[in-house]
């Protein structure tokens, strides 16, 4: 059971200025718990304080910065059980999921561990002519600073995470900004970073809406900010950000393109995955199918049975796949694409019915190009096929979407394979697989309207720090 309350997290330190956010259970619409919504006064001494801690968070050895991750680490696995339960219940993440981001936590954390201690420079030979005899030189990379953070309701645990821990390697101090319906997940982080012997003002995790958050994004005190979130929000918030730099993961309507020689039975069952897993609510969850005409009718008669076969319902019983999307108006929303789409032309295989928040597995086939469900993000259980017969026009046709974030290709042709990883405007090319595999060091990121810049430990890292250059000069001997 979650408790009735929590704190946020200012300055290292328990506050309670307010119980004023309430925190629903998803799948029966009822306040779990409530946590404190903070506003301007809070937000502007938590940036003081981690630009206070600038320094000693700068000064903090190798092994100290990785000390406090793997803290991290094992106070994650103690608690997987609370943080399992408090996901399902803010997110309405069904149990197995929320077990499987729990793993993907302490993943984050104990890779960020790794990196810490591995954050070196080079020895850069400067006498390349012979105006620069007797220079030489090397760098380093220094924390850039306190940071900004807005993180998403779909990931509260992991895509927090893949802030906090990399800033901790990095020796940044930070402010972060959990989303409104999900704030649990980051707060238990802070509860666990609370434990450690962090400089003060090492991190402050504040519960605020949308239109009282301005200084995450406008203050010169933050270094860099990074947003985790819609396209609408995260290029607004881009303009606004000044002369700090922005890491924006934004959203998709990723593909996925399944041909003639494909394994059918398994590319079904990952493509099952890839659709609805957590209610389809990812930003590389498969939305767009697009299948070979030799093998189209099958595929679609085993996508069809294998999504009317998943389970839906209330996200803490140990068979449901699909539980409720993160709020009624959402699900409304999507419910609205499907009829559209279907208006327009496009035929319904399989589900479409919604009751509150929770809708059906959803299959269309043939939606027209221009239809909500064809070219935006559906950010929920429904996913679109459509045949094709020439591969470069399959290609062509995932390219069309102004997002570009991951994709995925079912084929055992090598060429066709690198014609993909060459041609595809994505930030990753998955073969053999969906677009929503991912593990927590690669480099994860799109182009496009799916965002700039990179995740993953090591790559985020690289955002966090800067490059800093010793010149050595050796005089002339006498």
């Amino acid at each position: 059971m979650l408790r009735e309350s929590y704190p946020c997290y200012l300055a290292n330190e328990e506050a309670t200025p307010n119980l004023d956010l309430e925190v629903v259970d998803k799948y029966t619409g009822e306040v779990a718990t409530r946590v404190p919504l903070v506003g301007e006064a809070e937000i502007d001494g938590a940036i003081a304080a981690a630009a206070e801690a600038a320094r000693p968070m700068a000064a903090l050895a190798a092994f100290e910065r990785q000390a406090v991750l793997q803290h991290c680490v094992e106070r994650f696995g103690e608690r997987a059980d609370e943080l399992a339960h408090a996901l399902c219940v803010e997110a309405g993440k069904p149990i197995k999921d929320s077990r499987g981001e729990v793993t993907r936590l302490i993943d984050t954390f104990r890779i960020a561990a790794e990196e810490s201690v591995r954050i070196g420079g080079e020895v850069l030979p400067l006498d390349i002519s012979p105006r620069a005899r007797g220079y030489r030189g090397q760098w380093k990379r220094v924390p850039i600073g306190p940071c900004s953070f807005i993180s998403p309701f779909n990931f509260p645990l992991n895509l927090a995470a893949h802030k906090i821990a990399p800033a901790l390697a990095a020796g940044c101090p930070f402010v972060l900004k959990p989303a409104s319906l999900t704030p649990i997940g980051a707060i238990l982080i802070g509860e666990v970073l609370a434990e450690t012997d962090l400089p003060k003002g090492a991190f402050s995790i504040l519960p605020c809406r949308r239109d009282g958050a301005e200084l995450f994004t406008t203050d010169e005190r933050l270094k860099l900010l990074s947003f985790t979130g819609s396209p609408e929000v995260g290029w607004a918030l881009k303009a606004k950000a000044g002369k700090k730099p922005v890491v924006l993961e934004l959203g998709g309507n990723a593909a996925v393109i399944v041909d003639a020689d494909t394994d059918l039975e398994d590319a079904v069952e990952r493509i099952v995955f890839g659709a609805f897993y957590q209610s389809g609510q990812s930003c590389i969850g498969v939305q767009r199918i697009l299948v070979h005409e030799e093998v189209y009718d099958d595929f679609r008669d085993r996508m069809v049975a294998r999504t009317r076969s998943l389970l839906s319902g209330d996200p803490k019983e140990e068979s449901t796949f699909i539980g409720p999307m993160i709020s009624e108006k959402e699900a409304t929303r999507l419910e609205a694409w499907i009829e559209s789409a279907v208006a327009a032309g496009a035929t319904l295989l399989c589900g479409g019915h919604r009751e509150g928040a929770m809708l059906d597995a959803t299959l269309l086939e043939e939606v027209p190009v221009g239809q909500d469900l064809e070219c935006k993000e559906a950010f929920g259980p429904v996913a679109i096929l459509s045949r094709f017969s020439d591969f470069d026009a399959a290609l062509d046709r995932v390219n069309a979407s102004v997002f570009g974030l991951q994709a995925g290709l079912f084929t055992r042709d090598v060429y066709k394979i690198e014609k993909a990883w060459d041609q595809l405007e994505v930030g990753g090319v998955v073969v053999g697989d969906v677009p929503s595999w991912r593990v927590d060091h690669m480099p994860y990121g799109g182009v496009k309207d799916s965002g700039i810049g990179r995740e993953g430990i090591r790559y985020a890292i690289e955002d966090m720090t800067e490059i800093r250059l010793l010149v050595l000069r050796t005089p002339p001997k006498g």
